[in-house]
C-alpha cells in the first residue's frame, strides 16, 4: 500500500475560483491537478487516469459541469464526482442523485469540501 496522497481533478473555468477550490482540496491533504474546463478535465484525465476524485464548476463555456459528469460517466469514470454550483444546490442534486454531491458556492464550501472529500473519496 503506498503513502502517496489521492489526486483530485479541479475543474472550473475562472481561475481564481479554481485555485481556491484547490487550496480547500489540498488543506484536506490531497494533490490536486487543475482543469480550465470540462473539455480540457477530459483531456487530463486521459493523460492521468487513476484521479481519486473529480471536483467541478457547474457553469462552464462549452461543457457543463453536468455535462462533464455524463460524459465521464460514458466512459467509465466511476471515482466521486463533485458540484460546485452558484445555483440551487438543492435542484441540482434532484436532477442527479447519483453524483456524490452537490455544494453551494459559498461561506459553507469552504468549511465543508475538506470534511466531505475525507468522507467520500478517503
Amino acid at each position: 500500500m503506498t503513502d502517496s496522497p489521492k489526486t483530485v481533478l479541479v475543474v472550473d473555468d475562472d481561475p481564481f475560483t479554481a485555485e481556491l477550490t484547490a487550496m480547500l482540496v489540498e488543506m484536506a491533504g490531497y494533490e490536486t491537478v487543475l482543469a480550465e474546463g470540462g473539455v480540457d478535465a477530459l483531456e487530463k484525465l486521459e493523460a492521468q487516469p487513476g484521479l481519486a476524485a473529480v471536483v467541478s464548476d457547474m457553469n462552464m463555456p462549452m461543457m457543463s459541469g453536468a455535462e462533464l459528469f455524463g460524459e465521464l460517466r460514458r466512459q467509465g469514470f466511476r471515482q466521486p464526482f463533485l458540484l460546485i454550483t452558484g445555483e440551487e444546490a438543492e435542484k441540482l442534486r434532484g436532477q442527479y442523485p447519483e453524483m456524490s454531491a452537490v455544494l453551494t458556492k459559498d461561506e459553507e464550501l469552504q468549511e465543508n469540501l475538506p470534511d466531505l472529500l475525507a468522507s467520500i473519496v478517503g
